[in-house]
């Protein structure tokens, strides 16, 4: 089977605007959540969210072609040419054989609601006719197919908070099966919006702690209520291991195994078995390895907090077999379809640095998570596998495991 591997990354989330200020803001605890300020927040029960402040989406997009894209896009755009850059490509790269896997969970909500608005307020006459292009979450890899030149595969994945490791996987996918050489993985997400947090409030999925914002995402404490929204995205240049050798690239590590199911269970509710699931056939893939670290999906939630513990203890047989386990999502918030991406170039960035993200806000031990999750403070380790779950409404799950090279 060809071999995957990772030589260019880009991330954008609420602590930074790229992979290296991103990595160090994580792993130093930073927390970029606070008050909404996208929209006004003040009749909404949730005021807060991991927002990513001072963008201007003239720096990846010409001012007179920024209205055609949603801001999900945008995002995805910034990392995607830090992505690029930092893959160091030849001239002479065959670009029909360059393919895009995109993700995302739900892609241009703000444009989505905007519209709406103008529906019913001002008639049909006035919805913008750059409307639906920028709303459709396959026009992420459309844009970046477009601004990078790539003329492989085109693909997308639309998963919920498993998008961006599904995309992931697609591009592994298509590579194994001869369909590429190389892929560039985008998985980007904005949905704070006035119709995203309030949907997301009525299903009383968020933390409502809108008096201390940045202890309000706390993953495997007691005291958690809920996830808070995040937005970012992430991009990574997957290339055959052959080839990206063969030119001398810089290798971030490679993808040994991934895993998907799922639950068929409940459309919100995570299951237990789901995740374990997708997690065995990933950890089988990989060869059944000593894991070194565990990315946790971690969203802060009561239910998927204590399933995604019993799960990693089930896959290891045992608390006394599971290595240290950490969530990101108390720094950056939840950025749903981009949080797979985001997490997976946080794991090959913990490989290279040796250090294992800190779980912040930890304050009251669960006696239902009682694995290691590295409590507030993050630890110098090495690393030479590791492993990232997601899982998504619908009770879709995936799970990648990438090797040290």
């Amino acid at each position: 089977m060809r071999r995957i591997v990772v030589t260019g990354m880009g991330m954008i989330n609420a602590v930074g605007h790229d992979k290296e200020s991103s990595f160090k803001a994580i792993c130093d605890g930073a927390c970029g959540i606070d008050m909404i300020t996208i929209f006004d927040p003040t009749d909404f029960s949730v005021k807060i969210a991991g927002e990513v402040k001072d963008f201007n989406p003239e720096t990846v997009m010409h001012p007179k072609e920024v209205k055609k894209a949603d801001r999900f896009i945008h995002l995805g755009l910034k990392a995607a040419q830090e992505a690029m850059i930092d893959a160091n490509l030849p001239e002479d790269t065959d670009m029909e054989r360059f393919g895009v896997s995109a993700g995302s969970g739900i892609g241009g909500l703000s444009a989505i609601e905007r519209n709406s608005i103008i529906l019913e307020t001002k008639g049909s006459r006035r919805i913008s006719p750059f409307f639906i292009p920028s709303a459709l979450v396959n026009m992420l890899g459309g844009f970046v197919s477009i601004e990078h030149g790539t003329k492989g595969p085109n693909l997308s994945s639309v998963t919920a908070c498993a998008a961006g490791t599904h995309a992931i996987s697609e591009a592994c996918k298509t590579i194994i099966c001869n369909g590429a050489e190389k892929m560039l993985v985008v998985a980007a997400e904005s949905a704070i919006t006035g119709v995203g947090i309030g949907g997301f409030a009525a299903m009383k999925a968020l933390s409502t702690r809108n008096d201390d914002p940045k202890k309000s995402s706390r993953p495997f404490d007691a005291g958690r209520d809920g996830f808070v929204m995040g937005e970012g995205a992430a991009a990574l240049v997957l290339e055959e291991y052959e080839s990206a050798v063969a030119r001398g690239a810089r290798i971030y590590g490679e993808i040994i195994g991934f895993g998907e199911s799922g639950d068929a269970s409940h459309i919100t509710t995570p299951s237990l078995d789901g995740p374990a699931r997708a997690m065995k056939a990933a950890y089988k893939m990989a060869g059944e390895p000593k894991l070194d670290y565990v990315n946790a999906h971690g969203t802060s939630t009561p239910i998927n907090d204590k399933n995604e513990t019993a799960a990693v203890k089930d896959l290891l047989g045992g608390k006394e077999n599971c290595p240290p386990m950490s969530s990101i999502k108390g720094q950056i918030g939840h950025c749903l379809g981009a949080a797979g991406g985001i997490e997976a170039v946080t794991c090959l960035m913990a490989m290279r640095d040796g250090i294992i993200p800190p779980t912040i806000n930890y304050e009251m031990p669960d006696e239902n998570c009682d694995l290691d999750i590295v409590p507030n403070v993050a630890r110098r380790a090495e690393l030479n596998i590791v492993m990232s779950n997601s899982f998504g409404f619908g009770g879709t799950n995936g799970v990648l495991i990438f090797k040290k090279i």
